[in-house]
């Protein structure tokens, strides 16, 4: 289900008087939305064809800055444009703003019109093709969690971190009275995002105070992406707009779960069947099904840095806290990486619970359907299925336990660099390069409470 609004419903609605702005927006390295406010008007009468962007959007870090070393975009080659392309199937209300619609955006290169081929919607179509030429739909479903707070974010702004409070005193997991209270917010949220044509299902306490989980329906890898996108944006505004916070960092307290944004994935056939079910096999899994899933785990460690991208991604690969540290794979079982949900029905599946809600959905997606479909390319073999208690288990194969080792093995990924291109390996390993030489700099709080006076 992409956007609920085509061109001519958005021109009525602008002439009624009901849609007065449009948010034209692509997704960045990040994962956020970037792009410019049309006035409705102007963008009916032909903005809708296309505008432009400074390419440094895909060359920035968290902070915007600008950062130094991409063979794309540098104050050698002058930081030039992109256009940004609306993809008019992705036009939707958006409920929470005011007289407000939406649009993605495709980013092409200013001379050729190709789709810039590290712009993340890009890397993912690309993917998603990848499938369709193998006679496959690729369908996907992302779980995100995040931390609400009664804080709002001016006030950690002004006063600082150090008086986060949750919504909560206490975990609160699938609790119905302890999110009564939070109704105020994830009401919002829900009816928001399904009047912007999210098909939402729902929302539910999460495993620790304030934390909230929301779920969306299973949908096509783009579209799912595109979603995932839409629900944090919102999330975010909505939270705002009623004097709270939101966090989507993996962990945001040593002391606390951390979030994450576990990965459905299945393939179908492009008439609608089941391609994962085989109802004959112990699991219900058929031969290309065990063949994806081979494919993940083979390439597990190299795709990891799409899971994780930051250096705090790595924090929340806990022992007990419900977060994998080994990317094995199990049936129904939570503290495997991979754990296959609905045995023996058509909605057979793999749900990859390595990344975290720090993710950009598009990355993510698309080196886990690479993986994949590598597997499937070279009728990889299953290993055999681990159970019991992954965080005990020795000599299996271990999550990557930072950024740089996760960063190394990206870098020598022939299969991403394959299915991706070199070029758009390089950026990205740079990007990580770059996250860990900032946070390798920087003097933390904990280093001031630990070295301080003792050391």
């Amino acid at each position: 289900m992409a956007g609920n609004l085509t061109l001519d419903s958005l021109r009525k609605a602008v002439k009624n008087g009901d849609i007065d702005t449009v948010l034209v927006a692509a997704p960045d390295m990040q994962g956020r939305l970037m792009g410019k406010r049309f006035h409705a008007q102007f963008f009916v009468d032909g903005g809708w064809e296309e505008t432009h962007c400074c390419n440094y959007l895909l060359a920035v870090d968290m902070e915007m800055n600008t950062v130094p070393g991409y063979k794309s975009s540098s104050w050698e080659k002058g930081y030039g444009d992109y256009v940004m392309k609306p993809d008019l199937a992705t036009l939707r209300v958006v409920p929470w703003l005011p007289g407000t619609a939406m649009v993605f955006c495709d980013l092409l290169d200013h001379h050729t019109h190709e789709e810039v081929p590290h712009s993340p919607r890009a890397i993912l179509k690309a993917q998603v093709a990848r499938a369709k030429a193998m006679g496959y739909s690729a369908m996907m479903a992302t779980e995100l969690e995040f931390y609400l707070f009664e804080n709002s974010y001016e006030e950690l702004r002004d006063e600082g971190t150090g008086h986060l409070q949750p919504v909560s005193a206490y975990n609160e997991d699938y609790h119905i009275f302890q999110t009564s209270k939070e109704e105020d917010v994830m009401r919002a949220v829900r009816n928001g995002l399904y009047g912007a044509g999210i098909p939402v299902e729902n929302s539910k306490g999460e495993a620790d105070s304030g934390q909230e989980e929301i779920n969306y329906r299973y949908s096509d890898a783009l579209d799912t992406a595109d979603n995932h996108i839409v629900v944090k944006q919102a999330v975010k505004e909505i939270a705002w707009s009623q004097g709270r916070s939101v966090t989507f960092m993996a962990k945001y307290d040593t002391k606390k779960a951390g979030s994450s944004s576990h990965i459905h994935q299945s393939l179908w056939t492009l008439d609608g069947k089941p391609a994962f079910a085989d109802k004959a096999d112990a699991h219900g899994m058929s031969a290309m099904m065990k063949h994806f899933l081979a494919g993940q785990l083979t390439h597990a460690r190299d795709i990891t840095a799409f899971l994780a991208p930051y250096v705090n991604s790595y924090k929340r690969f806990t022992v007990g806290l419900f977060a994998p540290t080994k990317a094995v794979w199990s049936s129904d079982n939570r503290t495997a990486g991979f754990r296959i949900c609905g045995e023996h029905t058509k909605a057979i599946r793999v749900e990859c619970r390595i990344p975290g809600a720090d993710v950009n959905p598009y990355l993510a997606c698309a080196a886990l359907l690479a993986a994949g479909l590598d597997g499937i390319d070279r009728k990889l073999e299953l290993e055999p299925e681990l159970s019991g208690d992954m965080y005990s288990a020795k000599g299996i194969r271990e999550i990557p336990k930072n950024l740089r080792d996760a960063s190394a093995l990206l870098n020598g990924s022939k299969m991403l660099r394959a299915a991706f291109g070199d070029d758009v390996v390089d950026h990205y390993v740079h990007a990580c390069e770059w996250e860990i030489s900032e946070t390798d700099r920087v003097v933390t709080d904990f280093e001031l409470q630990r070295l301080l006076e003792r050391a």
